[in-house]
């Protein structure tokens, strides 16, 4: 069965609204939003798209990932919905709901203009004693049409987004992967939770995984939970009773989908949302998951993406405030025979992505890693050819990097610029994690979240490589090599 084309757009309003406190007043708002569908948006229909983006409001509200969900029924039920989550100023976190009732009689401004309120969220704050600024206000937005060009340019009807589905066929010798890696931006403390669907070769699927924790000046805590008996049914992680349109990973003990994840170990225990506003990052190419001409893919759909909640370890809570990194998924027989994996993000607008493997098929499992390289810029990906860092052009310019520990490096080159990559995995920062594949063999993975890169970009101009950029990240890049 075909995957449904979702669609995606970006839409602002501006307005005023009229804040609960104190001093009263009425401030401006601008909401500059992204709108995920991930079904088709049907007129006739109902569609629950997830809503993320930037929420502004004059001296009291300035929040950049801001999210949410919006109900597109402007025929089935006549309405069209927005609910959007965001923190204030004062740390406090407010919901802005708004509604249209799209008609004939007045379509112009039915469409153009939404009533909004503002409430706190959760509905604690406001009340006596809660130490609340502000309990509520009201206000009204308008969609200008002097914007409806850029809104029209910016719908997109993309694949479905979840890359690596296809791959999780309810057949033996398969194995799915979850794994989120982010880091505390306020402490420094790196995260890891990954999560398992093995369908053995002989045997019952099941699921399983864990969590760790990388703080600074402290050993690693790591945690597993399951392994829990996979119920009969299709291919999926899903528990009974959990709902087909929230795809993911689905157990007793852990849940991660696209916006949410949470779990518990016996030492460990989350409870995260997620928000990501940029384009998945494809570390392989697009025939590798298409038409599964690799033993397995990778994929990140979530490049960039925010963590908001919380942490308990040993009874003690780690709040986790606006942490930045990655949601990945693996998907294909098993892990590889030798692999090295690194995502760092660079600075605010950059990110890398790298996979330097080696297969674990009998044939392949002499031949040199292969490496897959993404750095995306300002939302631009490089290199851009799906091929090109793994293979290069004929063979010449491809990237190289072999798999050690404590330290591993790649470099080489592609479209005019040359790229060195220098990856170090603290001894007292990293984890050692027994890996099982379907087959029964087995590998160790050695995991740091609080690894060291060190990334030189150079650009071919006057006759020679000149230096383009340089970039130092010292403890909040995420590493990982597995070795047999």
């Amino acid at each position: 069965m075909a995957a449904r084309r979702g669609a995606h757009f970006a839409e602002t309003m501006t307005g005023r609204l009229r804040l609960d406190t104190a001093g009263g007043g009425s401030r401006p708002v601008t909401l500059d939003l992204r709108v995920d569908a991930p079904g088709p948006v049907r007129l006739h229909g109902a569609t629950t798209a997830v809503v993320s983006g930037r929420v502004r409001i004059g001296g009291w509200a300035d929040d950049l990932h801001a999210s949410g969900s919006m109900l597109l029924a402007p025929l089935s039920r006549g309405r069209i919905d927005y609910r959007v989550r965001f923190t204030a100023l004062d740390g406090r976190e407010y919901v802005l709901e708004g509604h249209k009732s799209p008609t004939w009689r007045s379509p112009l401004r039915s469409m153009t203009v939404l009533p909004v309120r503002l409430r706190p969220a959760g509905g604690t704050a406001g009340r006596e004693g809660s130490g609340s600024l502000c309990s509520g206000g009201e206000g009204r937005l308008r969609f200008r049409l002097r914007t409806l060009p850029s809104f029209a340019a910016s719908w997109r009807f993309p694949a479905a987004a979840h890359f690596a589905e296809s791959l999780a066929a309810a057949r033996p010798d398969r194995l799915n992967v979850w794994y989120s890696t982010f880091t505390d931006p306020t402490t420094g403390t790196g995260f890891w939770l990954h999560h398992e669907l093995v369908r053995p070769v002989n045997g019952t699927p099941y699921t399983h995984g864990w969590a760790a924790v990388y703080r600074p000046d402290t050993p690693p805590v790591l945690d597993r939970f399951g392994p829990h008996v996979l119920p009969e049914g299709p291919a999926s992680s899903a528990e009974d009773g959990a709902p087909p349109e929230t795809p993911g990973f689905h157990s007793p003990s852990a849940v991660a989908t696209a916006h949410e994840l949470r779990g518990r170990t016996e030492q460990l225990a989350w409870d995260l949302r997620v928000a990501a506003d940029s384009a998945p990052l494809r570390t392989f190419p697009r025939l590798a998951w298409k038409r599964r001409v690799l033993p397995a893919v990778h994929v990140v759909p979530q490049a960039q993406a925010r963590y908001r909640g919380s942490v308990c370890l040993d009874g003690q809570t780690l709040l986790v405030a606006d942490a930045l990194g990655a949601s990945a998924r693996i998907a294909g027989r098993g892990n590889a025979h030798r692999w090295a994996w690194l995502h760092a993000d660079l600075d605010e607008d950059t990110v890398l992505e790298v996979v330097s493997a080696v297969s674990g098929l009998p044939l392949l499992r002499h031949l040199p890693p292969l490496v897959f390289l993404r750095l995306r810029r300002a939302g631009r990906d490089w290199p851009r050819g799906d091929w090109r860092s793994s293979l290069g052009v004929m063979g010449i310019g491809r990237l190289r990097g072999t798999p050690r520990l404590p330290a591993w490096t790649v470099r080489g080159r592609a479209g005019g610029r040359r790229i060195e990559v220098r990856v170090h995995l603290p001894e007292e920062n990293r984890t050692a994690v027994g890996y099982r594949d379907p087959d029964g063999s087995r590998a160790t993975c050695h995991n740091s979240e609080r690894a060291d890169v060190r990334v030189c970009l150079e650009q071919w101009r006057d006759g020679g490589w000149r230096p383009e950029q340089v970039w130092d990240v010292r403890g909040t890049a995420h590493a990982e090599v597995g070795l047999r």
